[in-house]
């Protein structure tokens, strides 16, 4: 254990605190800022107020971050994984459901989760300061200690720096950019940043009349012509765009290809747990027994009504006028509607409404235990690095991760020294070398901690 254990974290979200609770629980001296009057605000809100806590369907590829950073990240994930977030909130009292891989807190109530965070702060003794914003922070090289101010004025001296200060995601206009600000003071690039898991948004004139309908299908993204994500599951049409968690999982790449210029278009299939040579045949019998119907009720039974409508006049046709009028090879048509139905995109709701913000504070530049290569002593944790991860509890995730592991190495334990040996079997390291257990030796030994 370093000597140097004065450890101040800035922001007290689920990274902050998961690193505070981490350096304390390696006697680490830990002080904790947070600008709200309280901490953890953004857990409240998330898994619909119940807190998808993690997954355990876990692949590196449900995150995205810049190639060069895969290899890093994977390491991170095997230093803290799924099972010890789940060790993690259970060495605290929480108990913890699983749902087809989601994993919940029992009480399917966001508030146990941080309230046995608040709980944790208490017992190891972090000093929490709240309603303060850090504005200034840096390094005096001649102590060798970061000097912290906020707006009133006062000043403190900490051996160690961890900045976890999250993102705008879901804040007002023009907030949630300070720890950016004190990255940049320190030398550390930030890549652009842009909504993540929010709406797509369409100019297409029909979209308002599909306002409100929610159907299951098949998602693809295509950028400048060329396919690059694709998703399923139950979307929902908004008078402005597109929803639903598919569409969720492929918004960020839809908004840096947006931010670059480029044409963005979506293809929904309305069918997408059918293969299309029976689709098709089933549909030619359809045609030889219904024909003699309007379109509007030959579609019938099929759709969404309001779909239905929409195909139909996307095809350029009437709903009054008969199907056997127009023939099977405009009949066919509206089916090719069905499977690939063409809206272009026009842009991403806003920051406010996202989810997560992509982009933010490079990994070039900081170490495999996140600590700063330009400032020794300075670590980083949580959304506002250039990591982000799908739906499903990956967000949180890989806040636990990066808050455990900067909390670590803050405290003064060599996370190099547990990083898994990249020849043996990643999946044999997640479940028999659970790093919380590190911590929980720690608590239970007084005046000694294990690294």
């Amino acid at each position: 254990m370093s000597e140097r254990n004065r450890i101040a974290v800035i922001g007290a979200g689920a990274s902050g605190m998961t690193a505070a609770i981490t350096a304390a629980r390696l006697g680490g001296e830990v002080t904790l800022f947070e600008k709200n009057d309280r901490v953890g605000k953004k857990i409240l809100s998330t898994g619909n107020g119940k807190c998808n806590l993690g997954n355990t369907d876990f692949s590196i590829e449900k995150y995205y971050c810049e190639d060069r950073d895969k290899e890093k990240l994977r390491k991170m994930f095997q230093v803290f994984s799924v099972w010890d977030t789940i060790s993690f909130f259970e060495s605290m009292g929480l108990m913890i459901r699983e749902k087809d891989g989601y994993l919940y807190p029992y009480s399917e109530q966001a508030s146990s989760v941080l309230d046995v965070l608040r709980m944790e702060l208490v017992r190891k003794n972090v000093t929490v300061i709240t309603g303060t914003e850090i504005r200034e922070a840096g390094f005096d090289q001649e102590r060798g200690e970061f000097e912290l101010s906020c707006a009133e004025g006062k000043t403190w001296r900490f051996e160690k720096l961890i900045i976890s200060c999250g993102s705008p995601a879901s804040l007002k206009k023009g907030e949630g950019h300070g720890g950016y600000e004190l990255a940049g003071k320190f030398g550390h690039m930030t890549g652009k940043l842009v909504p993540g898991l929010v709406q797509l948004k369409s100019d297409e004139p029909f979209i308002r009349g599909l306002s409100g309908v929610r159907v299951k299908a098949g998602v693809s993204l295509v950028v400048e012509g060329e396919e690059r994500a694709r998703e399923s599951g139950e979307i929902q049409f908004t008078d402005y765009g597109v929803s639903g968690i598919p569409v969720f999982q492929i918004s960020r790449v839809a908004a840096f290809a947006l931010e670059e210029g480029k044409d963005v278009r979506i293809l929904v299939d309305f069918f997408p747990d059918q293969e299309q040579r029976p689709f098709s045949w089933q549909n030619r019998v359809r045609y030889e027994t219904q024909a003699d119907k309007t379109l509007e009720d030959y579609m019938t039974g099929m759709l969404n009504k309001k779909i239905n409508m929409a195909l139909i006049r996307r095809a350029g046709l009437k709903p009054g006028i008969r199907a056997s009028e127009v023939g099977w090879e405009k009949i066919r048509e509206i089916m090719s509607l069905c499977r690939s139905l063409e809206i272009h995109i026009s842009g991403v709701n806003s920051m406010e409404n996202a989810q997560i913000c992509a982009g933010g504070v490079l990994l070039d530049g900081l170490s495999t235990e996140l600590e700063s290569e330009r400032v020794k002593g300075l670590y980083f944790a949580g959304e506002m690095l250039d990591v982000d991860g799908k739906c499903g509890g990956y967000n949180l995730q890989w806040a636990f991760t990066s808050g455990y592991i900067a909390g670590s190495a803050a405290a003064g334990c060599d996370v190099r020294e547990i990083f898994p040996d990249p020849a043996e079997n990643p999946q044999e390291e997640e479940e028999e070398h659970s790093r919380i257990r590190i911590m929980e030796k720690a608590d239970s030994r007084e005046g000694n901690t294990i690294c």
